[in-house]
């Protein structure tokens, strides 16, 4: 019931007779129903999550696009300039206008479907390589000197469990950076970074050398020496349940990959290893750092 919501609320909330009311309609539960399952499976009414997601698409339209405050307020179904003002003030710490100018980081909220949390722990219980995606690309990027962007944990072993000491709004806060090289991602640190019982768990973006701005007191920073980024990505995949498998073909393409075939050496050591997810337009991703060898 709680993805049914989901999906109307992903498919609708941009119309401008959306509301919680039509939301409770088109499923067929009561608003009190709807708010004690959102609680139960989400942490939030559902009035809460769908004023997340407004405040989000504020501030989407704040950095890419050039209407005024008031427009924006408007099209995200706020009553007026200081309505939206507020919310926004209270939800992020800064103003719609100082935001615009500032463009730090701030933690957008990501529309997750509970459907793929009962997925990752089915996966996780059962491992199954059977007809798994075949086709994994690898392209090598070069990367420069450059920082690192992390929010760390001290006892995840795994995506499931940072989730549930860290919470789950690292990838709208990290993908709010503008500068990022790369979208946010679940990474494996060096050893350098994991000291005073810092789990190698983390989330991450790397950012220029030069990134200066304020950061939330949850990230870190660090600075990474150059080297090359080995993505690994499969192909498509037809159906959303398939995402794990798509994740999982990736790291066995990494485990039999050989890359002193091609010059190169894994080096786990000087910089992190990502893993972006899965998307079902364009398969799952991953990245490694190696060297060169024969330079």
């Amino acid at each position: 019931m709680v993805q049914q919501m989901q999906d109307y609320i992903h498919m609708h909330f941009k119309e401008e007779d959306f509301s919680v009311e039509n939301v409770c309609s088109n499923i067929g539960y009561s608003r009190h129903h709807a708010d004690r399952m959102f609680k139960q499976y989400l942490k939030k009414t559902l009035q809460e999550y769908i004023h997340e997601i407004f405040l989000t698409q504020g501030a989407n339209e704040l950095i890419h696009t050039e209407k005024n405050v008031m427009e924006i307020a408007m099209n995200t179904h706020f009553q007026s300039h200081e309505e939206f003002t507020r919310s926004f003030y209270k939800k992020f710490q800064i103003t719609p206008s100082s935001y615009r100018n500032q463009k730090i980081a701030i933690p957008l909220s990501i529309q997750y479907a509970i459907s793929h949390y009962y997925i990752l722990l089915k996966h996780k219980k059962v491992s199954d390589m059977s007809n798994h995606l075949k086709l994994c690309m690898i392209m090598a990027q070069e990367r420069t000197r450059r920082k690192l962007i992390y929010i760390p944990s001290y006892k995840a072993k795994d995506y499931l469990s940072y989730c549930e000491e860290v919470g789950c709004d690292w990838e709208g806060l990290l993908n709010s950076i503008p500068e990022k090289l790369d979208s946010a991602a679940l990474i494996d640190l060096p050893q350098f970074l994991t000291k005073d019982g810092i789990s190698k768990v983390a989330t991450g973006v790397e950012v220029p050398l030069d990134y200066d701005k304020s950061l939330p007191e949850s990230c870190m920073i660090a600075e990474l020496t150059e080297c090359t980024m080995l993505y690994f990505q499969t192909e498509p995949y037809e159906k959303e349940e398939e995402f794990c498998k798509a994740i999982q073909c990736v790291y066995a393409a990494i485990k039999a990959y050989n890359p002193s075939l091609y010059g190169y050496k894994f080096a786990y050591n000087i910089a992190p290893s990502f893993n972006f997810g899965a998307d079902i337009r364009t398969g799952a991703r991953a990245a490694v750092p190696v060297i060169n060898i024969k330079s």
